[in-house]
C-alpha cells in the first residue's frame, strides 16, 4: 500500500462528502452519520457519470442524480439497485492528515 496525504481531517465533516482531484483522478468522501469517512471513486457504476456535481448526499446515503442510483454511506454498497457497489480506497488517519491509497484494486 502507498498511502498520500489526501487533505487536513479538519476539512472533512460528519454527515457530508467532499470531492477531491488526485493524480488525476476524481474522488469523493463520503462521512455517514454516525460512522468513519469513507473514500471511493467518484463515478457511479451504473453509467460512469461523475458523482462529484451529480449527487446529493442525506447523511446515510448517496443518490446518483442522473439516473437514481442510490448506495448506503457506510459501505458504498447499491440499495437501489442492489447488487452494484462503488469502488472504495483504502482512507486512514494519521496525525490530523487524512491518507488515502490510490494504488487499491477494484
Amino acid at each position: 500500500m502507498a498511502f498520500q496525504t489526501l487533505c487536513k481531517q479538519r476539512y472533512l465533516g460528519e454527515g457530508e462528502t467532499v470531492p477531491f482531484q488526485l493524480d488525476g483522478r476524481e474522488i469523493i468522501v463520503m462521512w455517514p452519520d454516525g460512522g468513519e469517512p469513507r473514500a471511493y471513486k467518484a463515478v457511479c457504476p451504473h453509467d460512469k457519470q461523475s458523482l462529484v456535481n451529480n449527487s446529493d448526499f442525506n447523511g446515510r446515503i448517496l443518490i446518483c442524480t442522473v439516473h437514481g442510483w442510490v448506495f448506503d454511506g457506510r459501505n458504498g454498497k447499491g440499495l437501489d439497485p442492489e447488487g452494484c457497489k462503488l469502488d472504495e480506497y483504502p482512507l486512514r488517519v494519521v496525525d490530523g492528515q487524512v491518507e488515502i491509497d490510490l494504488d487499491a484494486e477494484f
